[in-house]
């Protein structure tokens, strides 16, 4: 029965290596990351911190974990540091149970306007606990700091969430950080996106200046599926136990490993190269849509990702989401800014560049794929001309492995 399990792998496998990732929340981890995920750790049962388990038999778990720890503190400059979130969620849950009450108000980016689910969205956790005041955006597409202040005067939030994800332009951390202590709100930046770009000094860094600051560590970290806190020395306390035994049990100890193998990864030199590449894809690539007639929403993009807005071609995101898909270009829909459509059929797509730059495009490639984008919603009725168009990407990605980067760090 397993048979049919492997077989269903290796077809992903050969769909990752055959189509043009642009899901700006995926990347493609390195064989290391992949051999320490699939490691025997997964036998292992640790919970507690290293030295201070529930389980006999750590010691060797003791010191990888304590390996992440170091790595992670060094790539972000962190005094502090939790590196058992099996997600980002449940690195937001933890914070928001370290400093909030139910009931209590947060200020966040409202989820239609880029922001995330756990940022108050109704239908979560964080939406249904929490008294949530969103902001949004400007005329420009910008985030609106002067309503983030009105807001925060008006309704003296406990917490101001900095963050988003889907959110193409720098974040002003220290305008976000004085407006919260205007009004003496605690501060999270959820950096999920924007972490490895932060971590290689090319957008503006949170950590040292908000009281937390959660990630995932599998978009432009490049790592493993999971989450990290990062924290001051006096918040750590508070957000360690929340995590263990407030809201998990034992921590995943394989992808624990593969973490600590990507923040090795990640403190490689050629790290920073690989992440100025990244900005150069995505500038690119959001610079050939729009002389192709697209729409990009705030007209470009500082990091990883843009938002397009369809409406120019008449197409709404879900279908495109299913045309590019069949072209062999992998998408999702998104909501845009002040979208007319439902979350669930939107107005726009997200693109990103990180798993591309991993498989060494470069900007000239990316223009490539713009072309393909556009003639692909062209023909959206025209499955012919979609087959082609995807025996051309496959041609192309032929030629690219889904790893180019330096395997042994």
């Amino acid at each position: 029965m397993n048979d049919s399990v492997f077989g269903l792998i290796d077809q992903e496998k050969e769909r990752q290596l055959s189509q043009l990732e642009l899901i700006a929340s995926e990347n493609f981890a390195s064989e290391n990351v992949l051999r320490a995920t699939g490691s025997v750790l997964t036998n292992k049962y640790a919970e507690g911190y290293p030295a201070k388990r529930y389980y006999g038999g750590c010691e060797v778990v003791d010191e990888v974990e304590e390996i992440a720890r170091q790595r992670l503190k060094q790539l972000f400059s962190a005094e502090s540091v939790n590196v058992q979130p099996h997600s980002g969620s449940q690195a937001n849950m933890a914070v928001y149970f370290a400093v909030l009450q139910p009931g209590d108000c947060i200020l966040s980016m409202d989820l239609s306007q880029g922001g995330h689910l756990t940022h108050g969205a109704s239908v979560n956790f964080s939406g249904r606990l929490y008294k949530i005041v969103h902001y949004g955006l400007d005329q420009k597409a910008y985030i609106d700091y002067d309503q983030v202040r009105d807001l925060a005067r008006e309704h003296r939030p406990k917490l101001i969430v900095a963050g988003a994800s889907a959110y193409s332009r720098l974040i002003d951390f220290k305008a976000f950080k004085e407006i919260a202590d205007e009004v003496g709100a605690k501060t999270l930046a959820d950096i999920a996106h924007p972490s490895g770009l932060i971590a290689a000094g090319l957008h503006p860094s949170p950590v040292g200046l908000f009281d937390y600051v959660t990630s995932t560590t599998h978009k432009t970290l490049r790592g493993p599926r999971g989450g990290i806190i990062l924290s001051t020395a006096e918040a750590a306390k508070a957000v360690d136990s929340r995590i263990f035994p407030g809201i998990q049990g034992g921590p995943l100890m394989h992808v624990i490993a593969a973490k600590a193998v990507a923040f090795g990864e990640a403190l490689d030199p050629r790290f920073k190269v690989y992440a100025q590449q990244v900005i150069k894809n995505a500038q690119a690539l959001a610079e050939q849509l729009q002389a192709e007639g697209l729409s990009v929403v705030s007209g470009g993009t500082d990091n990883h990702l843009m938002l397009i807005d369809l409406r120019p071609f008449e197409i709404t995101g879900q279908k495109a989401e299913d045309v590019l898909g069949r072209a062999g270009i992998t998408v999702n829909k998104n909501l845009i800014p002040q979208d007319p459509q439902s979350a669930r059929v939107t107005s726009g797509i997200r693109l990103g560049s990180p798993a591309l730059t991993t498989r060494g495009l470069l900007e000239s490639e990316m223009k490539s794929v713009g072309q393909w984008i556009v003639k692909a919603l062209k023909a959206s009725e025209n499955e012919e001309k979609l087959l082609q168009i995807r025996e051309e990407i496959r041609d192309f990605c032929a030629q690219y492995p889904l790893w180019t980067w330096p395997k042994n760090v």
